[in-house]
């Protein structure tokens, strides 16, 4: 019996050609999260499902579905947290995700963001394309010099060790992390410290890299902001509700901090009209993966995943 798999957005046709291969393959076209009434539906009638970021399967979804069809979830992402996996697990689902694919394009983009807010590039390219440009000045729009300054890293995984490589072997920067367990070996020279208030003191530009779990929901807040200097930057690719995107609108128009760079949000793809009208913060519209090549390999380990469990193997990513 060829298993039959729900895609649930559309990906690269590599990938889709290489589900297809395999199984009896549905693909959803409609490029938004599913609503939960449809997940519910699909949990009943697939064997497998490839959901992604903002799909809901939380616990109250695997309620409604009762005893599912569905026996695999193969994320597309390394985070998964709008999957309840506990609750999966529960109702005899198997989840995997991603890790790895994700590493250096996140990473990359990490660096961006640093950059970007430090040198004050979105602020100056819609100062030019307002036409409000008079020509260069010795004190016009200075910003952060980076070389040899120092980041904080906050969550020392695959992607943390990846932005210290680049930071600290490409900007002569500093490297101070904090992270939940002892990381012995960063790749780099680093030094782990012994709170995130201490990293967030420390560092000129602090990067979130942590996952997004009950235990970091709002990890970076009010408390850990004040903690910051006036001339130093927030950097987040992690997820959007490890920052308390209230208390970070307060430090960056009060001058507690002195600029941020987003790619992800609180409630994406909301984004306060208060952010977006500051000129100290860089936005970027969750772009961290956002490169074909990546998004081949991300979905091609996700079908490795659903092959694997569907051939009767561990799923080599399994959460």
């Amino acid at each position: 019996m060829t298993e039959k798999v729900l895609i649930t957005r559309p990906l690269p046709d590599r990938v889709l050609e290489a589900a297809k291969a395999r199984f009896d393959v549905t693909i959803r076209e409609d490029t938004q999260p599913m609503a939960q009434d449809d997940v519910v539906v699909a949990l009943l009638a697939y064997d497998g499902l490839l959901p992604t970021l903002g799909d809901p399967l939380g616990a109250e979804t695997f309620a409604k579905a009762g005893t599912p069809r569905c026996r695999m979830l193969a994320n597309f992402g390394v985070g998964y947290n709008h999957i309840d996996v506990a609750a999966a697990t529960a109702a005899g689902i198997t989840v995997s995700n991603t890790p790895g694919a994700v590493t250096d394009a996140t990473a990359d983009i990490a660096l961006t963001l640093m950059l970007m807010t430090a040198r004050r590039a979105g602020e100056g390219e819609r100062m030019l394309r307002r036409g409000d440009w008079n020509g260069w000045h010795p004190t016009q729009m200075l910003g952060l010099h980076m070389t040899g300054k120092t980041v904080g890293i906050v969550g020392m995984g695959r992607i943390g060790k990846a932005i210290a490589k680049r930071a600290h072997s490409g900007f002569g920067m500093d490297v101070v992390f904090h992270n939940r367990s002892a990381v012995d070996d960063v790749g780099v020279s680093a030094h782990q410290l012994g709170s995130l208030e201490e990293v967030m003191a420390t560092a000129d530009i602090v990067v979130i890299a942590v996952p997004a779990t009950p235990e970091t929901y709002h990890l970076i807040n009010k408390k850990t902001l004040a903690a910051m200097r006036p001339t130093a930057h927030l950097v987040n690719i992690a997820r959007g509700d490890i920052v308390d995107e209230a208390a970070l609108i307060d430090a960056l128009k009060s001058g507690v901090i002195a600029g941020a760079g987003l790619d992800v949000y609180e409630k994406e793809p909301t984004v306060p009209a208060e952010l977006l009208a500051l000129e100290n913060v860089t936005l970027l519209p969750h772009l961290g993966t956002a490169a074909l090549e990546v998004r081949e390999a991300m979905g091609l380990m996700a079908v490795e995943n659903l092959i694997a469990f569907f051939d009767g193997n561990d799923p080599p990513n399994r959460v």
